[in-house]
C-alpha cells in the first residue's frame, strides 16, 4: 500500500531539510512538493524532464502557471490527488493549510509539523508574508502525527529525524 507523509511549518522552518534527512533512511520514498506535481505533469505533456523544468524554470513559468490553474479549473483538489495517485511512496514538504492535510490524511498520510521560533528562522533567511494564510491557516492545527522542534542546530535536527523514521517504522511503515 502507498504511503505519504506530509510535511507542514512556517518558512524557513526546515520543512525542505528535513524531507532530504528522511530520504538519506527512507530510500523507498521520493520528495513530491505541491508544485512538482505541475510540473511533473507539464514534464509529461511536453516531453521534457524535470531536471530540464527545474533548470529552466524562467522558461517554463508562464505555462506551468497555466496548466496549475487549469488544474484547479478542473477540481480544486487536482494537484493534491495528482501526488495521491501517484505509485511511489511520497514525501510531500509543502503543505500550508489544513484542507491540503485533511485531503492527504484521508488517503492516510503520515503529518508532521516542523516547529521553529521566529527568532531561529530570520537567521536563516529574511522572513516575508509572515501573515499570509499559508503561513498561518495551521498555526492552531493540533492533529499531527508528529512534531519536530528545530530550534536548535543541523544536529539537533537529524536526531529529531532518525527518532521520526524509528517511528515511522514502528507504527506507519
Amino acid at each position: 500500500m502507498k504511503k505519504m507523509i506530509v510535511i507542514s511549518g512556517k518558512q524557513y522552518s526546515g520543512k525542505d531539510t528535513l524531507a532530504k534527512l528522511l530520504l538519506e533512511d527512507l530510500k523507498e520514498f521520493k520528495r513530491v512538493g505541491i508544485g512538482d506535481a505541475i510540473k511533473i505533469n507539464y514534464a509529461k505533456i511536453n516531453n521534457l524532464s524535470f531536471d530540464e523544468i527545474e533548470k529552466n524554470k524562467h522558461l517554463y513559468r508562464g505555462d506551468l502557471i497555466k496548466l496549475g490553474n487549469w488544474g484547479r479549473e478542473q477540481h480544486p483538489d487536482y494537484w493534491l490527488n495528482s501526488i495521491i495517485q501517484m505509485d511511489e511512496n511520497v514525501i510531500v514538504p509543502d503543505v500550508r493549510v489544513e484542507h491540503e492535510i485533511e485531503v492527504f490524511k484521508a488517503h492516510n498520510a503520515f503529518t508532521v509539523r516542523v516547529e521553529a521560533d521566529l527568532e531561529n528562522r530570520s537567521k536563516r533567511a529574511t522572513i516575508t508574508n509572515a501573515d499570509d494564510p499559508t503561513e498561518t491557516a495551521l498555526d492552531n492545527y493540533c492533529q499531527w502525527d508528529a512534531v519536530i522542534d528545530n530550534n536548535s542546530d543541523y544536529e539537533h535536527l537529524k536526531n529529531q529525524a532518525h527518532k521520526l523514521i524509528i517511528k515511522l517504522r514502528k507504527n506507519y511503515l
